[in-house]
């Protein structure tokens, strides 16, 4: 069961000591307050915790500031959009915000491979006014013979020249309970020139101990990656172990999920999964069309399949996409198929852009009162 108050309530902490009594009257019941900051609101809940089926839920849906009760099928109870009239919620970091009101571009090195490479690839984000971008640092492969990253010995001349150029996030996948203690160090030795968001892979979607682990450390925002091979509910449920350790600030990536089906692509798009997620839960969606994809083909019309499956993710209302850029693709030492080149940058920008727009202007038109045929005609 989870108590929701009104937002932006002057006297929240009132009305949660409120709740909280009244949950305390009920044998085995235990309750947790939680909040939520957006935007525009800031949204208050408590959830009782244990069997309520025996809790009746006027005893709370008559208290002063208490919004709605509402009785919880779904398992995933923190990350859940239980109130269908919420707004965005998304979270911010390093004045980076991610919601529902706009894109931001993560792009970068699948994995960092010289620091020539990684300061010609944070220039061009920079001069294009890109503050987010991607590093991978320490790379989970397919072979145990294929090139795994460079671990923390990069992570100081990273996190330099993310500072040099204005980067103000990196996303940096973690493996392991360590790689975030070696961030932690490296960023604290490097006087905090930027932030980082922890990327859980596609291969670690249901490493349970791993997802409490970055769930328990509330400093870092992290981006969570559907698993390629399990349902949406079993990858959402994931993220619920994230959120239940007490970290909320949960980027969810769609990437493709695996079939039987093979070629073209490397996995078969799922973008069409980006307005279920928001629809379910309050996490602000993006997608790697990089990953999906898997090639830089175009088709007849010049555009590259890999930009077209990111515009099925932001014209369906994604807020952030992942894409993989490197200054040489040909040397690349992990994914050099699928990167886009540094000069293909700013027309990727203007893209996404432009189909952000279109997806704002067809929400703007099923805001409206539907037309009749009569008017249309």
């Amino acid at each position: 069961m989870i108590v929701i108050l009104e937002p932006d309530l002057a006297d929240r902490r009132a009305v949660v000591d409120a709740v909280m009594a009244a949950a305390h009257r009920f044998p085995g019941i235990e309750a947790r307050p939680y909040e939520f900051v957006g935007a525009e609101h800031t949204l208050a809940e408590v959830h009782l915790i244990g069997s309520t089926s025996h809790v009746p839920s006027d005893v709370f849906e008559g208290l002063p500031g208490v919004r709605k009760v509402v009785r919880v099928s779904a398992r995933y109870r923190l990350i859940g959009r239980h109130d269908a009239a919420q707004g965005p919620v998304g979270f911010e970091v390093n004045g980076v915000r991610f919601d529902e009101t706009s894109v931001h571009v993560i792009a970068g090195l699948c994995a960092v491979d010289t620091r020539a490479h990684v300061d010609a690839t944070f220039a061009a984000l920079g001069r294009a006014g890109v503050v987010t971008a991607r590093m991978g640092a320490y790379k989970p492969r397919t072979s145990p013979y294929d090139f795994q990253g460079l671990g923390a010995a990069c992570l100081p001349w990273v996190f330099e020249l993310a500072g040099t150029h204005g980067i103000r996030l990196v996303a940096m996948e973690v493996l392991d309970a360590r790689h975030i203690d070696e961030i932690q160090q490296a960023l604290e030795a490097s006087g905090h020139p930027t932030a980082v968001m922890l990327q859980v892979g596609t291969r670690n979607a249901q490493n349970f101990e791993l997802l409490k682990q970055i769930g328990r450390r509330r400093e870092f925002p992290v981006l969570f990656k559907r698993g390629m091979g399990i349902t949406l509910e079993e990858s959402l449920n994931a993220c619920e172990y994230v959120a239940s350790e007490g970290n909320s600030r949960i980027l969810f990536c769609l990437r493709g999920v695996k079939t039987h089906l093979g070629e073209p692509h490397r996995n078969l798009v799922d973008f069409a999964h980006v307005p279920v997620v928001r629809r379910q839960t309050r996490l602000p969606v993006c997608v790697d069309p990089s990953h999906s994809v898997g090639l830089r083909a175009a088709s007849p019309d010049g555009i590259p399949d890999i930009v077209h499956a990111l515009g099925q993710g932001v014209v369906a209302g994604a807020c952030a996409v992942l894409v993989d850029f490197h200054p040489r693709p040909e040397v690349a030492l992990c994914d050099g198929a699928q990167a886009l080149r540094l000069e293909e940058l700013p027309r990727l920008l203007a893209y996404v852009a432009r189909v952000g727009a279109a997806y704002r202007e067809a929400a703007r038109l099923f805001a409206a009162p539907a037309l009749s045929l009569s008017a249309t005609a």
